[in-house]
Protein backbone atom coordinates (compact mmCIF):
# COMPACT_ATOMS: atom_id res chain seq x y z
CA UNK A 1 0.00 0.00 0.00
CA UNK A 2 0.91 3.31 -0.74
CA UNK A 3 0.62 5.23 2.36
CA UNK A 4 1.21 9.13 2.91
CA UNK A 5 1.50 10.57 6.26
CA UNK A 6 1.23 14.07 7.60
CA UNK A 7 2.32 15.61 10.67
CA UNK A 8 2.47 19.40 11.70
CA UNK A 9 5.35 19.79 14.60
CA UNK A 10 5.09 21.88 17.16
CA UNK A 11 7.71 24.25 18.41
CA UNK A 12 8.48 21.25 21.64
CA UNK A 13 8.23 18.16 20.86
CA UNK A 14 5.99 16.06 22.45
CA UNK A 15 3.88 12.67 22.23
CA UNK A 16 2.40 13.06 18.89
CA UNK A 17 6.07 13.39 17.42
CA UNK A 18 7.05 9.97 19.34
CA UNK A 19 3.89 8.54 17.27
CA UNK A 20 3.79 10.09 14.56
CA UNK A 21 8.08 8.54 14.22
CA UNK A 22 6.60 5.06 15.42
CA UNK A 23 3.47 4.47 13.00
CA UNK A 24 5.59 5.29 9.86
CA UNK A 25 8.69 3.27 10.50
CA UNK A 26 6.15 -0.01 11.41
CA UNK A 27 4.77 0.74 8.20
CA UNK A 28 8.25 0.55 6.10
CA UNK A 29 8.85 -2.05 8.58
CA UNK A 30 5.82 -3.88 6.64
CA UNK A 31 6.95 -3.63 3.15
CA UNK A 32 4.58 -0.52 2.64
CA UNK A 33 5.68 2.37 0.43
CA UNK A 34 5.16 5.49 2.81
CA UNK A 35 6.01 9.32 1.98
CA UNK A 36 5.59 11.56 4.96
CA UNK A 37 4.18 15.16 4.20
CA UNK A 38 6.19 17.31 7.73
CA UNK A 39 5.71 21.07 8.53
CA UNK A 40 6.69 22.64 11.71
CA UNK A 41 5.61 25.87 14.00
CA UNK A 42 9.21 26.44 14.39
CA UNK A 43 10.57 29.96 13.28
CA UNK A 44 6.64 31.51 14.22
CA UNK A 45 7.35 34.79 14.77
CA UNK A 46 5.51 37.76 15.52
CA UNK A 47 6.41 39.39 12.59
CA UNK A 48 4.60 37.03 10.58
CA UNK A 49 1.56 36.84 12.76
CA UNK A 50 -1.04 37.73 10.30
CA UNK A 51 0.17 35.70 7.75
CA UNK A 52 0.03 33.14 10.70
CA UNK A 53 -3.23 33.84 11.56
CA UNK A 54 -4.76 33.44 7.93
CA UNK A 55 -2.86 29.93 7.63
CA UNK A 56 -4.23 28.62 10.64
CA UNK A 57 -7.43 29.04 9.28
CA UNK A 58 -6.70 27.82 5.68
CA UNK A 59 -3.20 27.68 3.92
CA UNK A 60 -3.24 27.85 0.25
CA UNK A 61 0.55 27.21 0.49
CA UNK A 62 0.00 24.11 2.11
CA UNK A 63 -2.44 22.67 -0.13
CA UNK A 64 -0.15 23.78 -3.28
CA UNK A 65 3.05 21.55 -1.82
CA UNK A 66 0.53 18.91 -0.33
CA UNK A 67 -1.29 18.56 -4.38
CA UNK A 68 2.38 18.29 -5.54
CA UNK A 69 2.81 15.30 -3.36
CA UNK A 70 0.04 13.99 -3.82
CA UNK A 71 0.31 14.18 -7.53
CA UNK A 72 3.89 12.58 -7.33
CA UNK A 73 3.35 9.74 -5.01
CA UNK A 74 -0.44 8.50 -5.95
CA UNK A 75 -1.19 7.66 -2.37
CA UNK A 76 -3.76 4.65 -1.28
CA UNK A 77 -4.81 6.61 1.64
CA UNK A 78 -3.42 10.02 3.60
CA UNK A 79 -3.45 9.38 7.34
CA UNK A 80 -3.30 13.26 9.29
CA UNK A 81 -1.72 13.12 12.67
CA UNK A 82 -1.49 16.86 13.22
CA UNK A 83 -2.80 20.01 11.00
CA UNK A 84 -2.44 22.51 13.48
CA UNK A 85 -1.36 24.97 12.25
CA UNK A 86 0.94 25.62 9.31
CA UNK A 87 -0.74 22.45 7.55
CA UNK A 88 -4.33 23.64 8.48
CA UNK A 89 -7.51 21.95 7.84
CA UNK A 90 -7.24 23.18 3.83
CA UNK A 91 -4.82 19.76 3.32
CA UNK A 92 -8.15 18.07 3.95
CA UNK A 93 -9.73 19.00 1.08
CA UNK A 94 -6.54 18.87 -0.98
CA UNK A 95 -7.04 15.30 -0.64
CA UNK A 96 -10.75 14.58 -1.13
CA UNK A 97 -10.45 16.81 -4.75
CA UNK A 98 -7.13 13.98 -5.92
CA UNK A 99 -9.97 10.92 -4.39
CA UNK A 100 -7.79 10.00 -1.64
CA UNK A 101 -9.63 8.70 1.34
CA UNK A 102 -8.50 10.35 4.82
CA UNK A 103 -7.79 9.20 8.09
CA UNK A 104 -7.19 11.26 10.86
CA UNK A 105 -5.75 10.49 14.70
CA UNK A 106 -7.06 12.57 18.03
CA UNK A 107 -4.28 12.51 19.46
CA UNK A 108 -5.82 15.24 21.30
CA UNK A 109 -8.91 17.43 22.04
CA UNK A 110 -7.72 20.72 19.73
CA UNK A 111 -10.78 20.08 17.17
CA UNK A 112 -13.48 20.63 20.14
CA UNK A 113 -11.14 23.33 22.66
CA UNK A 114 -9.09 25.62 21.57
CA UNK A 115 -6.54 24.58 24.44
CA UNK A 116 -6.72 21.37 23.15
CA UNK A 117 -6.91 20.19 27.16
CA UNK A 118 -10.39 20.76 28.45
CA UNK A 119 -8.96 22.29 31.13
CA UNK A 120 -8.90 26.17 32.56
CA UNK A 121 -7.26 27.30 35.50
CA UNK A 122 -6.26 24.10 37.10
CA UNK A 123 -9.87 22.58 36.63
CA UNK A 124 -11.62 20.57 33.86
CA UNK A 125 -13.09 22.59 31.50
CA UNK A 126 -16.02 22.15 28.38
CA UNK A 127 -17.55 25.68 27.82
CA UNK A 128 -16.96 25.18 24.36
CA UNK A 129 -17.58 21.79 24.00
CA UNK A 130 -21.31 23.11 22.28
CA UNK A 131 -20.49 26.21 21.05
CA UNK A 132 -21.00 27.76 17.16
CA UNK A 133 -18.19 30.06 18.10
CA UNK A 134 -15.70 29.26 21.00
CA UNK A 135 -16.22 33.11 23.01
CA UNK A 136 -15.61 31.31 26.69
CA UNK A 137 -12.01 30.47 24.92
CA UNK A 138 -11.03 33.85 24.03
CA UNK A 139 -12.67 35.07 26.83
CA UNK A 140 -10.66 33.49 29.31
CA UNK A 141 -7.55 33.65 26.80
CA UNK A 142 -7.44 29.73 26.58
CA UNK A 143 -4.70 29.93 23.61
CA UNK A 144 -1.13 30.92 25.10
CA UNK A 145 -2.84 33.50 27.88
CA UNK A 146 -3.74 35.98 24.62
CA UNK A 147 -7.03 36.47 23.19
CA UNK A 148 -5.90 37.39 20.23
CA UNK A 149 -4.00 34.11 19.65
CA UNK A 150 -7.24 32.33 21.09
CA UNK A 151 -9.36 34.06 18.28
CA UNK A 152 -7.49 32.65 15.95
CA UNK A 153 -8.11 29.42 16.67
CA UNK A 154 -11.60 29.64 18.09
CA UNK A 155 -11.92 31.16 14.21
CA UNK A 156 -10.36 27.96 12.78
CA UNK A 157 -12.37 25.79 14.26
CA UNK A 158 -15.82 27.64 14.26
CA UNK A 159 -15.30 28.25 10.04
CA UNK A 160 -14.60 24.73 9.97
CA UNK A 161 -17.75 23.53 12.05
CA UNK A 162 -19.69 25.50 10.20
CA UNK A 163 -18.62 24.22 6.63
CA UNK A 164 -18.87 20.82 7.60
CA UNK A 165 -15.04 19.87 7.60
CA UNK A 166 -14.79 17.22 10.40
CA UNK A 167 -18.34 15.78 9.44
CA UNK A 168 -17.87 15.29 5.15
CA UNK A 169 -13.83 15.64 4.44
CA UNK A 170 -12.34 12.62 7.02
CA UNK A 171 -13.30 9.19 6.49
CA UNK A 172 -12.22 7.84 9.82
CA UNK A 173 -11.23 8.83 13.03
CA UNK A 174 -8.83 7.27 15.20
CA UNK A 175 -9.53 8.01 19.11
CA UNK A 176 -6.61 6.53 21.35
CA UNK A 177 -9.13 5.21 23.95
CA UNK A 178 -12.95 5.00 24.17
CA UNK A 179 -13.10 7.89 26.24
CA UNK A 180 -11.65 10.12 23.64
CA UNK A 181 -14.30 8.82 21.47
CA UNK A 182 -17.34 9.61 23.48
CA UNK A 183 -16.14 12.81 23.76
CA UNK A 184 -15.88 13.27 20.42
CA UNK A 185 -19.33 11.79 19.89
CA UNK A 186 -19.95 14.19 22.78
CA UNK A 187 -18.95 17.21 20.53
CA UNK A 188 -20.55 16.36 17.20
CA UNK A 189 -18.52 13.47 15.48
CA UNK A 190 -19.82 10.53 14.02
CA UNK A 191 -20.10 7.76 16.00
CA UNK A 192 -19.33 5.36 13.61
CA UNK A 193 -16.71 7.37 12.05
CA UNK A 194 -14.58 7.40 14.91
CA UNK A 195 -12.64 4.02 15.48
CA UNK A 196 -10.41 3.28 18.65
CA UNK A 197 -6.69 1.93 18.09
CA UNK A 198 -4.40 2.85 21.12
CA UNK A 199 -0.66 3.84 20.99
CA UNK A 200 1.86 1.02 20.98
CA UNK A 201 5.61 1.14 22.23
CA UNK A 202 8.14 0.68 19.38
CA UNK A 203 10.58 -1.47 20.90
CA UNK A 204 9.80 -3.62 24.17
CA UNK A 205 11.78 -2.68 27.14
CA UNK A 206 13.48 -5.11 29.15
CA UNK A 207 11.35 -5.80 32.68
CA UNK A 208 12.06 -4.37 35.51
CA UNK A 209 12.92 -6.03 38.80
CA UNK A 210 11.07 -7.26 41.59
CA UNK A 211 12.74 -4.65 44.48
CA UNK A 212 12.37 -1.43 43.36
CA UNK A 213 13.25 1.29 46.09
CA UNK A 214 10.89 4.47 44.97
CA UNK A 215 8.01 5.78 43.69
CA UNK A 216 7.98 7.10 40.09
CA UNK A 217 6.89 10.18 38.15
CA UNK A 218 8.00 10.61 34.71
CA UNK A 219 6.45 13.62 32.07
CA UNK A 220 6.03 17.35 31.75
CA UNK A 221 6.08 19.23 34.94
CA UNK A 222 2.88 20.94 34.62
CA UNK A 223 0.04 22.32 36.38
CA UNK A 224 -2.42 19.69 34.48
CA UNK A 225 -0.34 16.78 35.20
CA UNK A 226 -1.17 17.15 38.84
CA UNK A 227 2.33 17.19 40.52
CA UNK A 228 1.02 19.63 43.03
CA UNK A 229 -1.24 16.63 44.41
CA UNK A 230 1.30 14.38 44.46
CA UNK A 231 3.85 16.70 46.37
CA UNK A 232 1.26 17.22 48.75
CA UNK A 233 0.48 13.48 49.15
CA UNK A 234 4.76 13.69 50.38
CA UNK A 235 3.93 15.47 53.01
CA UNK A 236 2.06 12.45 54.33
CA UNK A 237 4.83 9.85 53.31
CA UNK A 238 8.31 10.59 54.52
CA UNK A 239 9.74 7.30 54.48
CA UNK A 240 8.88 6.33 50.50
CA UNK A 241 11.73 7.87 48.12
CA UNK A 242 9.83 9.62 45.22
CA UNK A 243 11.63 10.27 42.03
CA UNK A 244 10.33 12.76 39.06
CA UNK A 245 11.78 13.08 35.89
CA UNK A 246 11.08 15.88 33.34
CA UNK A 247 10.90 19.53 33.18
CA UNK A 248 7.98 22.14 32.58
CA UNK A 249 6.75 25.51 33.55
CA UNK A 250 5.93 23.95 36.86
CA UNK A 251 9.05 22.80 37.63
CA UNK A 252 10.76 25.97 39.63
CA UNK A 253 7.71 26.56 41.77
CA UNK A 254 7.60 22.63 42.91
CA UNK A 255 11.05 22.43 43.85
CA UNK A 256 11.05 25.12 46.11
CA UNK A 257 7.86 23.98 47.59
CA UNK A 258 9.61 20.35 48.08
CA UNK A 259 12.48 22.11 49.76
CA UNK A 260 10.73 25.00 51.96
CA UNK A 261 8.57 21.71 53.14
CA UNK A 262 11.64 19.47 53.85
CA UNK A 263 10.41 16.91 51.55
CA UNK A 264 14.01 15.36 51.44
CA UNK A 265 12.36 12.01 50.18
CA UNK A 266 11.42 13.89 46.31
CA UNK A 267 14.73 13.85 43.47
CA UNK A 268 14.09 16.17 41.27
CA UNK A 269 16.26 14.23 38.38
CA UNK A 270 15.10 17.05 35.22
CA UNK A 271 14.35 15.86 31.58
CA UNK A 272 16.38 12.58 30.92
CA UNK A 273 16.38 10.70 27.45
CA UNK A 274 13.55 8.06 26.81
CA UNK A 275 16.09 5.04 27.28
CA UNK A 276 16.90 6.49 30.73
CA UNK A 277 13.40 7.13 31.56
CA UNK A 278 12.57 3.22 30.75
CA UNK A 279 15.57 2.65 33.14
CA UNK A 280 13.78 4.23 36.14
CA UNK A 281 10.97 2.81 35.43
CA UNK A 282 12.53 -0.76 35.37
CA UNK A 283 13.77 0.36 38.55
CA UNK A 284 10.74 1.73 40.42
CA UNK A 285 8.57 -0.18 42.47
CA UNK A 286 5.53 1.93 40.99
CA UNK A 287 5.04 4.57 38.80
CA UNK A 288 2.94 7.58 39.75
CA UNK A 289 0.58 9.34 37.35
CA UNK A 290 -1.40 11.74 38.77
CA UNK A 291 -2.61 14.27 35.47
CA UNK A 292 -5.72 16.27 36.18
CA UNK A 293 -6.79 16.52 32.69
CA UNK A 294 -8.72 14.45 30.35
CA UNK A 295 -5.42 12.59 29.29
CA UNK A 296 -6.27 11.36 25.09
CA UNK A 297 -3.59 8.29 26.39
CA UNK A 298 -0.54 8.14 28.91
CA UNK A 299 2.29 6.41 27.29
CA UNK A 300 4.15 6.39 30.44
CA UNK A 301 1.41 3.79 31.39
CA UNK A 302 1.81 1.59 28.85
CA UNK A 303 5.99 1.67 29.27
CA UNK A 304 5.02 0.82 32.57
CA UNK A 305 2.94 -1.91 31.91
CA UNK A 306 5.94 -3.46 29.16
CA UNK A 307 8.22 -3.21 32.50
CA UNK A 308 5.86 -5.18 34.35
CA UNK A 309 5.27 -2.25 36.93
CA UNK A 310 1.82 -1.79 37.74
CA UNK A 311 0.50 1.96 38.24
CA UNK A 312 -1.36 4.18 40.74
CA UNK A 313 -3.40 6.67 38.35
CA UNK A 314 -6.13 9.06 38.49
CA UNK A 315 -9.52 7.65 38.42
CA UNK A 316 -10.22 10.00 35.75
CA UNK A 317 -10.65 10.05 31.73
CA UNK A 318 -8.04 7.69 29.64
CA UNK A 319 -6.36 6.51 32.81
CA UNK A 320 -9.82 4.84 34.48
CA UNK A 321 -9.97 3.39 31.23
CA UNK A 322 -5.97 2.16 31.11
CA UNK A 323 -5.42 1.06 34.52
CA UNK A 324 -7.76 -1.75 35.90
CA UNK A 325 -8.09 -1.11 39.88
CA UNK A 326 -6.71 -4.17 41.79
CA UNK A 327 -5.23 -5.49 38.56
CA UNK A 328 -2.65 -3.22 36.87
CA UNK A 329 -2.31 -0.93 39.47
CA UNK A 330 -4.53 1.50 41.80
CA UNK A 331 -6.82 4.62 41.11
CA UNK A 332 -6.91 7.63 43.40
CA UNK A 333 -9.77 10.64 43.50
CA UNK A 334 -8.03 13.34 41.24
CA UNK A 335 -6.83 16.42 42.92
CA UNK A 336 -7.19 14.53 46.37
CA UNK A 337 -3.45 14.54 48.08
CA UNK A 338 -4.82 12.32 51.21
CA UNK A 339 -6.45 9.97 48.64
CA UNK A 340 -3.72 9.52 46.39
CA UNK A 341 -1.42 8.96 50.17
CA UNK A 342 -3.12 6.21 50.88
CA UNK A 343 -2.92 4.09 47.78
CA UNK A 344 0.60 5.31 48.15
CA UNK A 345 1.26 3.81 51.29
CA UNK A 346 -0.71 0.41 50.61
CA UNK A 347 1.22 -0.24 47.74
CA UNK A 348 4.58 0.57 49.70
CA UNK A 349 3.52 -1.80 52.27
CA UNK A 350 1.75 -4.66 49.98
CA UNK A 351 5.02 -5.34 47.71
CA UNK A 352 3.63 -9.19 46.87
CA UNK A 353 0.19 -7.85 45.66
CA UNK A 354 1.68 -4.73 43.43
CA UNK A 355 4.59 -7.56 42.43
CA UNK A 356 1.45 -9.39 40.89
CA UNK A 357 -0.49 -6.11 39.56
CA UNK A 358 2.62 -5.79 37.67
CA UNK A 359 2.66 -9.29 36.03
CA UNK A 360 -0.66 -8.46 34.99
CA UNK A 361 0.41 -4.99 33.68
CA UNK A 362 2.43 -7.16 31.44
CA UNK A 363 0.08 -9.89 30.31
CA UNK A 364 -2.10 -6.53 29.14
CA UNK A 365 0.92 -4.97 27.48
CA UNK A 366 1.14 -8.47 25.01
CA UNK A 367 -2.17 -8.57 24.80
CA UNK A 368 -2.91 -4.91 23.77
CA UNK A 369 0.18 -2.61 23.22
CA UNK A 370 2.62 -4.70 21.14
CA UNK A 371 4.22 -2.89 17.28
CA UNK A 372 1.96 -6.05 15.66
CA UNK A 373 -1.12 -5.85 17.43
CA UNK A 374 -0.93 -1.96 16.36
CA UNK A 375 0.02 -2.83 12.72
CA UNK A 376 -3.18 -5.16 12.40
CA UNK A 377 -5.53 -2.58 13.89
CA UNK A 378 -3.82 0.13 11.54
CA UNK A 379 -4.26 -1.64 8.39
CA UNK A 380 -7.53 -2.39 9.24
CA UNK A 381 -8.83 1.05 9.85
CA UNK A 382 -6.91 1.73 6.49
CA UNK A 383 -9.14 -0.21 4.40
CA UNK A 384 -12.22 0.86 6.35
CA UNK A 385 -11.46 4.53 4.77
CA UNK A 386 -10.90 2.91 1.68
CA UNK A 387 -14.08 1.21 1.69
CA UNK A 388 -15.71 4.11 3.24
CA UNK A 389 -14.69 6.26 0.81
CA UNK A 390 -15.52 4.48 -2.08
CA UNK A 391 -19.42 4.10 -0.93
CA UNK A 392 -19.41 7.80 -1.15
Amino acid sequence: MRILVLHNYYQLPGGEDTVFRAETALLGQHGHQVQRFVMTNQGLTANNRFRTAIETIWSWPAQKNLKKVIEDFQPSVVHFHNTFLRISPAAYYTCQSAGIPVVQTLHNYRLLCPAATFTRDGRICQECLDKAFLWPAVKHKCWRGSRASTAVVAAMLAMHRQIKTWQNRVDIYIALTEFSRQKFIQGGFAAQKIVVKPNFLSIDPDLGDNNGSFALFAGRISPEKGLLTLIKACQHLPDIPLRIIGDGPQAIDLKEKTAHDGLTQVDWCGAKTRDEVLGSIREARFIVFPSEWYETFGMVIIESFACAKPVIASRLGAMAELVEEGKTGLLFEPGNAEDLAAKMRWAWEHKAEMQQMGENARCVYEAKYTPEKNYQMLMAIYEKAIENHRAL
